[in-house]
């Protein structure tokens, strides 16, 4: 491979330049008030309101005010917005709605269609006005669609009689492929610029980035994310990956911040898909697992930094980058700060960027896959510290674990020498910090003094290579149980227990609460974590349902379907590996093998690098119970900061909302809620009373369901 970067300009990632203009700001202030008009708050996805009604001197006083049931129970990682006294959001099956914001009663909600999936999630809708023409923007399946903030009507004259496709500049290969939205987009003028969430198999579509007409519904710009021949970038990948027949994602999923007065969007990127391999795509993978800087009007690259070289073990962006001001040698700075799975705080000089804290290049192991070529070195923040464990050896495994020599056998068994980046192997590898990160989805909350805080997980997973290749037993499976094989062990294990601590059902028994219409939707469609399998034909689906319900007639000694990648198909990427399954590393008794903390709240000073606090979140009530110190536990949704002082955040499996002083770290009020809420939550002011709204749908991490979006305010 060409080398193509010197290594200063791979260290900066600074490849374009900028311009000096300053482009119209057409919407509020970035920090949220009275209202909560943007996903996360504002553009620059600070999770900041500057209400001071609840202060920490009454926080403690806090009541629910009102609840509203969408009644469709199930995960909602929702994070609504408010404007002028209404309350926008998505139900756990990806239905918008609006209600009163002060009494929680339904203005309208729009009903499913026959071609609406319901089956996966969202984190919301996005909403934009010129005049009176009012519109909510959202996603279902792989369309976008707009409606009437007023009335929840279709407004047809955007795309085709209301919506417009997500697929619209992925090109011809994305015809079939799987891409679906759960992120809100991001606004610029009159354009929406939409995150993507993709197949993170070999079939992956395309992952660049789109900008749509919010008028019209036309697509306006695209940015490649794998670029094509004469575009920078494209020596960084075999030649012809652009073609997309083994090779696709370098999506954004996560969603993006923007600076509107300058006009520049910043948009986290993914890993290629296969994720987990990349034999078959050697080189660093420029624009895969960048912070971009794009001209919001055009789509032009004006800076990048690449955060993962050749990334193998899925450590894509979370979350959207944050934009703040800092004070940087003496001077105020406009940064960009982004937060990682691997627990890394990267920031840069918004305009230039220039990163303001030193990165280190630093060597990494080599992978003992033949076939792959991992990267040599990967990108280290020196400033500020890993917010996350960055490795794991015997003294950090649990001490409260039954079956701790057996966890001490499988560390000893696994590779586990470089924390973050230890490659996959056939023998196994602790990845540490988890697949989940470090930071996840839900992001950070960042103060006007530069503050930022941010929930962490602390959770191991155990993964393996495994080869795609036929064995000996191939033979004498069924058509159906070989494709179960090749296509659903990863997530639900050969033996189809699944693994609930990791998010992935049993499916043993699954004919007694599912219909077989039911479960060959969510192949065709997806749900939730689980990709649509669009490369498996009519046939194939039929035959792989038929296994899990036990249906299947098969005559002895015959097998009628191929098992998928044992005959490569037209058209179809040829992969040699799949991963064991999706893993956490857990005693016996599911909890974490690693001693706790298991989940920590930090709050980060940007202008020096350095921890204001650092304190254990969340607990285990049944060891709790049993008199064990505080455990801390994952936690999905961030948190959101107000200006007299509070932090507020739920997130966590046993069901709390919590509020913290955000100086000391100190907890001043808890309730628990209705449901566990894994979710961002929101506040607002209506009439003079401030309110916080969260959405409490359950499921995930195995707790119980729930249908409700709750909002608290003090009593009157």
């Amino acid at each position: 491979m060409k080398k193509l970067l010197l290594p200063a300009l791979l260290l900066l990632g600074i490849t374009g330049c900028l311009t000096s203009r300053m482009l119209p700001d057409n919407t509020n202030a970035t920090a949220s008030g009275k209202d909560w008009r943007e996903y996360l708050g504002g553009p620059d996805r600070n999770h900041y309101s500057t209400l001071k009604q609840i202060t920490p001197d009454n926080v403690g006083k806090l009541r629910m005010a009102w609840e509203y049931h969408t009644l469709d129970s199930g995960q909602i990682q929702c994070n609504p917005i408010i404007v002028d006294g209404i309350l926008y959001a998505m139900t756990a099956t990806t239905q918008p709605f609006a209600v009163d914001a002060a009494t929680g009663q339904e203005k309208w909600r729009l009903k499913p269609t026959a071609e609406s999936n319901g089956l996966s999630t969202s984190r919301g809708v996005t909403y934009w006005e010129n005049g009176d023409d009012k519109r909510i923007l959202y996603t279902n399946g792989p369309w976008l669609y707009a409606l009437d903030a007023r009335t929840g009507q279709a407004i047809t004259s955007f795309g085709e009689n209301g919506r417009t496709s997500l697929k619209a500049g992925l090109g011809e290969t994305a015809k079939d492929k799987f891409v679906i939205s759960n992120t809100p987009g991001t606004v610029y003028n009159d354009l929406i610029i939409m995150p993507m969430r993709l197949s993170e198999g070999a079939d992956a579509a395309l992952g660049h980035i789109q900008a749509f007409d919010i008028r019209t519904g036309k697509l306006a710009w695209v940015f490649r994310t794998i670029p094509q021949p004469g575009e920078f970038g494209y020596e960084t990948w075999p030649p012809d990956t652009y073609k997309n027949t083994d090779v696709g994602g370098g999506n954004n999923w996560s969603g993006m911040s923007v600076d509107r007065k300058r006009g520049i969007l910043y948009v986290p990127t993914g890993s290629a898909a296969f994720d987990f391999y990349g034999g078959n795509r050697k080189g660093q993978n420029l624009f895969a697992n960048c912070l971009l800087a794009l001209d919001a009007n055009t789509g032009k690259r004006l800076w990048h930094y690449q955060l993962v070289h050749h990334d193998i073990l899925d450590r894509d962006a979370p979350a959207p980058p944050n934009l703040l001001t800092v004070k940087h040698n003496g001077k105020m700075v406009d940064a960009v700060a982004q937060v990682t799975k691997q627990g890394y705080i990267f920031m840069f000089d918004r305009v230039t960027g220039e990163p303001l804290f030193p990165i280190e290049e630093r060597p990494v192991p080599a992978t003992d896959v033949p076939e792959e070529e991992a990267w040599p070195t990967q990108p280290f923040p020196v400033k500020p510290a890993p917010y996350a464990r960055q490795s794991l050896t015997e003294t950090d495994l649990n001490p409260y674990a039954e079956n701790l020599d057996e966890l001490k056998a499988t560390l000893q068994a696994s590779r586990n020498e470089a924390g973050p980046f230890t490659p996959l192997s056939k023998k196994g590898t602790i990845i540490f910090p988890g697949l989940d990160g470090g930071a996840e989805w839900g992001g950070a909350a960042v103060d006007p003094d530069g503050v930022m805080y941010l929930n962490s997980n602390e959770m191991a997973w155990l993964l393996a290579l495994k080869t795609t290749a036929p064995d000996a037993n191939v033979a004498s499976l069924s058509s159906g149980e070989r494709l179960y094989a090749s296509n659903c062990t990863p997530c639900h294990g050969a033996e189809r227990k699944g693994n609930p601590a990791s998010g992935y059902p049993s499916l043993i028994d699954i004919q007694k609460h599912r219909t077989t219409d039911y479960v060959t939707n969510v192949v065709a469609k997806g749900k939730g974590m689980m990709p649509a399998f669009t490369k498996l034909s009519a046939e194939e689906k039929k035959a792989l349902v038929a296994f899990l319900f036990g249906t299947e007639k098969v005559e002895p000694g015959i097998t009628k379907l191929k098992e998928p990648g044992l005959e490569k198909k037209a058209g179809m990427p040829d992969v040699p590996y799949r991963i064991s399954g999706y893993t956490k590393f857990l005693d016996k008794k599911g909890y974490p093998a690693i001693k706790p903390p298991w989940g920590t709240l930090n709050a980060i000073d940007l202008n020096t690098g350095e921890y204001r606090w650092k304190i254990t979140y969340g607990e285990t009530p049944e060891l709790a119970a049993k008199g064990l110190p505080q455990t801390g536990s994952e936690s999905y949704g961030g948190p959101v900061v107000t200006a007299s002082g509070l932090l507020f955040i739920a997130g966590t499996k046993d069901g709390k909302f919590r509020a913290y002083d955000k100086k000391t770290g100190k907890l001043l009020w808890e309730t628990t809620l209705p449901a566990a809420a894994f979710a961002t939550p929101s506040t607002y002011e209506v009439n003079g009373k401030q309110y916080l709204v969260l959405a409490c749908g359950g499921t995930k991490l195995g707790a119980r369901k729930g249908d409700s979006y709750v909002a608290f305010a003090l009593p009157d």
